[in-house]
């Protein structure tokens, strides 16, 4: 008989040794600074003599893969090899990040620069850990890494420790070290974060008048009508650079963007202004037969920094993420539409998962309302 069950070992704080089955395997549960240790061993016959084997924390490690890994350990021992022997071959950080990155690429949006994001950092700041076997890597070694960017970098260096834990994380699950450095490493960095820097946005008032400055400038036509488009849906860069015709019902006077594109990984429906849908008609008739609705001048997707380098050449003080701030402040300060509807516009997830299990509509005409008020506000005709 099986003795541990899930819900015991979750709650078990009573320091000890709790059997579990004839292959040897116990919870060994412990005292720590912040509150009990739990680690799954197995006490094994290995040439004769026994030996315990530690397989890992309960945080990495359900009861039932504890289970397969010392049913594993007896096989071997059985058959006169050493289960030990099995963790000899442990891999340096580099090659665990490659496993990794090889099941997040499962999760990833088609396109996304997390990968190349992921390996920059890590070559950048973290390059003394890079050609280390994972079991040898400390909490020093970690902290060596960030200290020295954590306060000059703060956002960075947060990108950093997870991307390490998670690496660390994985060499638990496979069994090649018992416990994540990253977790030890807490105490010892400054809590004083540092103030997270927004995207850098127009007072709602002043996103008009940048409008109207971007249609006169020499820009290519595309650019501006991006940047407009942009602007009067208040939907992100990437959604709107990757923007398909198959994505717009002129009919309609909606734009479905794919879950694939969004953030969310959500499917976002948005609702065109009159002044949208001429946007995308001044763009059918420029286009390149390409199926994109604001296509480079080689045909491609436009570059992430094209919208931003206009703003930046028109001394426009924003960044094009910038202007969903500024809707959403307008939307605060000068409609009487419910937040929710406000964060839908926005393609924003509720939080909340009670409040997520009701709200089951997306409000799309209500939006399409607040929309058009957007669209009339930004060209002077609203309040």
């Amino acid at each position: 008989m099986k003795h541990l069950t899930a819900k015991f070992v979750r709650d078990v704080t009573e320091p000890g040794r709790y059997y579990d089955g004839d292959a040897g395997l116990f919870l060994l549960v412990g005292h720590g600074k912040r509150g009990p240790t739990k680690s799954y061993v197995q006490r094994v016959s290995i040439a004769g003599t026994r030996r315990d084997i530690g397989l890992g924390s309960t945080r990495w490690l359900t009861i039932t893969d504890a289970r397969a890994a010392a049913q594993a350990n007896r096989k071997i021992a059985r058959q006169g090899g050493d289960p030990r022997a099995k963790r000899s071959a442990v891999p340096t950080f580099t090659d665990a990040l490659e496993k990794v990155l090889e099941v997040q690429r499962g999760v990833w949006r088609s396109g996304s620069k997390s990968e190349a994001q992921w390996r920059a950092s890590l070559r950048d700041y973290a390059g003394a850990l890079l050609s280390k076997r994972v079991d040898v890597i400390g909490p020093g070694d970690v902290l060596a890494v960030l200290a020295p960017i954590w306060n000059a970098k703060r956002e960075t260096a947060g990108r950093v420790r997870q991307r390490i834990g998670a690496v660390m994380r994985w060499s638990v699950a496979e069994g090649h070290r018992k416990d994540n450095p990253v977790d030890a490493i807490g105490a010892a960095l400054p809590k004083n974060a540092r103030r997270r820097k927004h995207h850098k946005a127009l007072p709602y008032a002043q996103a008009g008048k940048a409008i109207r400055a971007i249609r006169g400038t020499d820009a290519h036509i595309t650019t501006r009508l991006a940047l407009e488009f942009l602007i009067l849906t208040a939907c992100r860069s990437g959604e709107v650079r990757g923007a398909l015709w198959s994505e717009i019902d002129l009919d309609s006077a909606t734009w479905t963007v794919p879950a694939k594109r969004m953030k969310t990984s959500r499917e976002h429906r948005v609702p065109l202004s009159a002044r949208a849908v001429q946007v995308l008609a001044e763009a059918r008739a420029c286009g390149n037969g390409s199926g994109l609705v604001f296509p480079s001048l080689s045909g491609r997707v436009m570059s992430d920094s094209t919208m931003s380098k206009l703003l930046r050449e028109n001394r426009v003080g924003a960044v094009p993420h910038g202007f969903r701030s500024s809707f959403r402040d307008w939307t605060s300060e000068r409609t009487s539409v419910p937040e929710v509807v406000a964060e839908l516009a926005l393609a924003h997830v509720e939080k909340d998962k009670t409040v997520a299990a009701y709200a089951r509509s997306d409000l799309f005409e209500r939006r399409r309302k607040l929309m058009a008020e957007w669209a009339d506000y930004l060209a002077g005709r609203g309040t």
